[in-house]
């Protein structure tokens, strides 16, 4: 069965996210690599609101989810180690996830470089952890 890689924060987590992961899931085993909190704090200038340790006891609690680990890498390409240690088939993103970095970089590694749309499971509101946390003032 082919692996599939994708990265985030996923800090708030909310039925996007759970969507996406479904949808990621679908081309094969589920891996994910959950932001540190330096990473996040570099990238965003402040910390999570929930812990690197909180948000990977949660990923790793959802069932399209085959393991989930802490990016051990930096900056926007913070799962880059970990690409190339575990060597997946593709590299999944959504739409505001995606980059020219990121598809070079699975080019150079032969790991095929998949764009999803954001689309929320019907009855469902579509969902950005950024505009909620400027709904909740974080």
């Amino acid at each position: 069965m082919p692996t599939v890689l994708v990265s985030g924060c996923y800090d708030l987590l909310h039925a996007g996210h759970i969507a996406f992961f479904r949808e990621a899931a679908s081309y094969g085993k589920l891996y994910v690599s959950v932001g540190s909190d330096r990473n996040i704090e570099l990238l965003k200038g402040k910390g999570p609101v929930f812990s690197e340790a909180e948000r990977l006891y949660i990923v790793k609690a959802i069932r399209y989810v085959e393991d989930a680990f802490i990016g051990s890498g930096a900056g926007m390409l913070d799962f880059e180690p970990d690409l190339r240690r575990l060597k997946p088939d593709f590299l999944i993103v959504n739409e505001d996830g995606h980059t020219e970095e990121k598809r070079a970089l699975c080019e150079r590694l032969g790991v095929i470089y998949k764009i999803l749309k954001r689309v929320p499971d019907a009855g469902l509101p579509s969902r950005a952890s950024s505009t909620l946390k400027k709904v909740l003032k974080l």
